[in-house]
């Protein structure tokens, strides 16, 4: 899925909307202490008030908010496990019988708790149902015209830590007295889930039962855990970690020196493969990529073997492909960082270029090309020759 299939279906939450029908919904609600399920519930999802509503598709919402292999990361399932998830998913997605979804995701609840105890007490929510999208018009043999959409059938799956109510000191204008308020139910917090998934993942108006979206509580920290255990999917890569990687890989390769236009370079040039190939699903640079990549950037001594070993020694796959959009900092934003001991710089990607470190009279110096006058706290600085 790509940011616009994501986006899509976040959309069409809304209470009220033909483009989107909720069916069911089924809480689980889970104790820390034993990690037991204390008590579930199922019901239509219209038969719940109209506010009540608007708090789960908040929730809903919040789990499909987030940037891909940050937040929000699309992964294959296993293709051979015992009793899969995958099938467990599809069993639900099928089911006729509201008792049979509910047995479905029940399995699931044990997945979830098995060798895993919370700090605190969880509530799971499941749901399944539709959204539709329309497409074209389209012309029968009659002339006819019909409006056609695509129905994409779901179960989404969030996760939601309690806490503690607030204890309140009230004044009771009645009898003239301060009550201190003490309250015992707990708080279901659902405007920040722990965790969750989507299943199956669309891609381009066609349902792939092969992969879920998974959902981490903080970016770039999955629980791999969760992965490996519960969805049965294959490990990821964050966007950080194919960061981390590339730079590893480029200083394993060629050292850890580069000049800032060089620098401007590589990342214009990466810059420029995501955005010829935006229309993929993930533009993606192999060891040859990045090999020729360095080279027309003009970084010297860079061969295939290297960067082939590089990828061995860092990642140890020399298969392993890296997602150009992880790489590469967003350009139009102040995302590059420059680290000095008297102060901290940050520039775009486009002005790194703009950016010089020199030495003069053994002393090391940071200069910057600028076009215009420069204001420090409403003050203009003097040009000042240098010497």
């Amino acid at each position: 899925m790509n940011k616009q299939d994501i986006a899509n279906i976040r959309k069409q939450f809304k209470v009220d909307n033909d483009k989107m029908k909720i069916h069911e919904i089924f809480n689980v609600y889970i104790m820390k202490e034993s990690s037991d399920i204390y008590h579930q519930q199922s019901q239509p999802f219209d038969m719940l008030d109209q506010d009540e509503q608007e708090l789960f598709i908040t929730n809903f919402k919040k789990v499909l908010t987030g940037q891909l292999d940050e937040k929000l990361f699309e992964l294959k399932f296993h293709a051979e496990t015992e009793n899969p998830t995958q099938l467990i998913l599809h069993k639900g997605l099928l089911a006729g019988e509201n008792q049979e979804w509910q047995q479905q995701m029940l399995v699931m609840v044990e997945k979830i708790l098995q060798d895993r105890q919370y700090e605190m007490d969880v509530v799971v929510t499941f749901i399944r149902g539709e959204y539709v999208k329309p497409m074209k018009k389209s012309q029968d043999d009659e002339g006819s015209i019909h409006d056609s959409v695509y129905a994409h059938p779901f179960i989404l799956c969030s996760i939601n830590k309690t806490q503690e109510p607030k204890k309140e000191l009230q004044f009771d204008y009645i009898a003239k007295e301060f009550k201190y308020n003490v309250m015992v139910d707990p708080v279901i917090n659902l405007n920040a889930p722990m965790g969750g998934f989507l299943f199956p993942c669309v891609t381009d108006n066609a349902q792939d039962v092969n992969h879920v979206l998974y959902t981490a509580g903080k970016a770039n920290e999955p629980d791999e855990a969760f992965i490996e255990n519960v969805l049965e999917a294959e490990e990821t890569m964050t966007a950080k970690d194919d960061k981390i990687a590339f730079e590893e890989v480029v200083r394993d390769a060629v050292g850890h020196q580069l000049n800032s236009s060089t620098l401007a370079n590589v990342y214009e040039e990466i810059h420029r493969v995501a955005e010829d190939n935006e229309e993929e699903e993930a533009p993606t640079l192999d060891y040859k990529d990045v090999e020729r990549i360095l080279t027309s950037s003009g970084v010297a001594d860079v061969n295939t073997e290297k960067m082939e070993t590089a990828f061995q020694n860092v990642i140890d796959d020399t298969n392993y492909e890296l997602k150009a959009r992880n790489i590469v900092p967003k350009f139009n934003s102040k995302s590059i960082k420059i680290n000095t001991k008297v102060a901290n710089i940050s520039v775009s990607p486009e002005d790194l270029r703009h950016v010089r470190q020199i030495q003069m009279d053994g002393r090391r110096y940071l200069m910057i090309e600028v076009e215009e006058d420069t204001v420090i706290d409403g003050f203009t600085l003097i040009p000042e020759a240098f010497k």
